[in-house]
C-alpha cells in the first residue's frame, strides 16, 4: 500500500486549491478546463455554469476530478499548475508557451495577444494534453 501512496504522491499533477479558485470563476468553465474536460468546460461557459446549477454541484466533483487528472496526465518537469495559471492570466502573452519551451509560438502569441485569442482558446482545449506530452518526453529523453 505505501508504494501505491508514494506512485499517487509522485503523479500529483493538478492542485485541489487551484481548482477550487477556478471553481469560483466556475460558470466560465475554467476549473473543467484545468481538469481535463474541455467538451463540459464549453457547456459551463456559454450556459453559465448549467445557469448554477452545475456549478454549484462541481464544489462537491472538484476532489474527483483531481484525482482523475491526477492518474490522467504524466507528471515531470513541466508542472500544470504554473502553466495553468500563466494561461489564465497571462496567454495572451505567450507566457504559458514559452514555460512549456515552446519560445517561436509564445513569441508568435506576444504580438499577435495569443494569435488573436483563438490561440488562448485552443490552449485551454489542450493544454494538459500539451504538458503531458512534454513531460512524457523529457522523461523518455532521459
Amino acid at each position: 500500500m505505501n508504494t501505491y501512496r508514494q506512485a499517487v504522491s509522485q503523479q500529483d499533477t493538478h492542485s485541489k486549491m487551484i481548482g477550487y479558485l477556478l471553481w469560483i470563476f466556475g460558470f466560465t468553465g475554467a476549473h473543467r478546463f484545468y481538469y481535463g474536460k474541455p467538451v463540459t468546460g464549453t457547456i459551463w461557459f456559454f450556459t453559465f455554469g448549467l445557469l448554477g446549477i452545475g456549478w454549484l454541484i462541481d464544489l462537491f466533483l472538484i476532489p474527483a476530478m483531481d484525482r482523475e487528472a491526477d492518474l490522467r496526465f504524466t507528471a515531470g518537469p513541466i508542472e500544470y499548475n504554473v502553466a495553468w495559471i500563466l494561461l489564465a492570466f497571462l496567454g495572451v502573452f505567450g507566457l504559458h508557451r514559452m514555460y512549456q519551451g515552446k519560445w517561436l509560438t509564445g513569441l508568435l502569441y506576444l504580438v499577435t495577444g495569443g494569435l488573436f485569442l483563438l490561440g488562448v482558446l485552443y490552449d485551454f482545449w489542450t493544454l494538459n494534453t500539451q504538458i503531458s506530452v512534454r513531460n512524457a518526453e523529457r522523461l523518455g529523453g532521459r
